[in-house]
């Protein structure tokens, strides 16, 4: 089985076809998604939907882009969401100085308070990082150094160093479909240098969608294209690496493992 460990099942790309994109999930043998939340004013859609799917898990959190909208969502209210037992992670949330969408100041304000939560409740954080490296970097170290917390830098695409120091604190590295692209030689690289035991694999559907399928809307079962070439790059075989992230997945959200041990579904790797 493969994990689908980041993507947006809420977006209007699924909305009249998100039946046909969880079938075809299922056939490409991914049995879980997490669908990420971006507003944590819209938590209800992304429960809903981890409600109304056995496949499907849901975050809780805002994106950088969205700072400037939810500056002020506290801690304290993003634990109380993350408390639904289909809630598995903090964000996502992070920094993105490349569409600077919102202030930074607000934006690593935003992260830490994300962060606050994570350490709370035990549920790792979704980070997002594009273009920030050494604020990313130095928020982290100085985040870890006030109390251990989980994460995972997710759709990688950053230098080797936020990789490096990002493994060195604790952190998981997930990459996308950016990893198949012809011109991802320094990511794939990156790839081939993470521990095995901390690398994860993702759509960020619909986004981002994996050759062969560049330029389309991705979806979850397309994360098997991401997946064959890590396998390339790790020198893994295909099972070995589903089997590997998902493994990982299960060890990282350890609260998506309780809920399918309490609900009887057997965690297939």
């Amino acid at each position: 089985m493969l994990v689908d460990s980041h993507c947006h099942l809420d977006f209007p790309d699924f909305q009249s076809r998100l039946r046909e994109v969880l079938a075809a999930a299922s056939a490409a043998d991914v049995g879980r998604m997490v669908t990420i939340s971006t507003r944590v004013a819209h938590f209800d859609t992304y429960r809903s939907l981890a409600e109304s799917h056995e496949s499907i898990f849901c975050s809780v959190g805002t994106h950088p882009h969205n700072a400037a909208d939810e500056p002020d969502v506290p801690a304290e209210r993003l634990a109380e969401l993350s408390a639904h037992p289909r809630c598995i992670a903090i964000g996502e949330a992070g920094l993105d100085y490349h569409y600077d969408k919102s202030p930074r100041d607000v934006q690593q304000r935003v992260f830490r308070t994300h962060i606050e939560a994570a350490r709370t409740t035990g549920l790792p954080v979704v980070i997002h990082a594009r273009n920030a490296d050494e604020d990313m970097i130095r928020i982290l170290t100085e985040e870890m150094g006030r109390g251990r917390f989980d994460a995972v830098l997710h759709c990688f695409s950053s230098g080797e160093k936020l990789a490096r120091i990002g493994v060195e604190l604790g952190l998981y590295v997930s990459f996308s479909g950016i990893l198949t692209f012809r011109n991802s030689e320094e990511i794939r690289r990156i790839a081939a240098a993470v521990p095995h035991d901390r690398l994860l694999v993702e759509t960020d559907a619909p986004y981002l969608a994996p050759v062969p399928y560049r330029g389309k809307t991705n979806e979850p079962a397309f994360v098997a294209h991401t997946a064959h070439v890590l396998a390339e790059v790790t020198g893994m075989s295909d099972q070995e690496t589903a089997s590997l992230t998902t493994a990982n997945f299960y060890r990282l959200f350890s609260k998506a493992a309780a809920a399918d041990a309490v609900e009887g579904q057997a965690i297939a790797s």
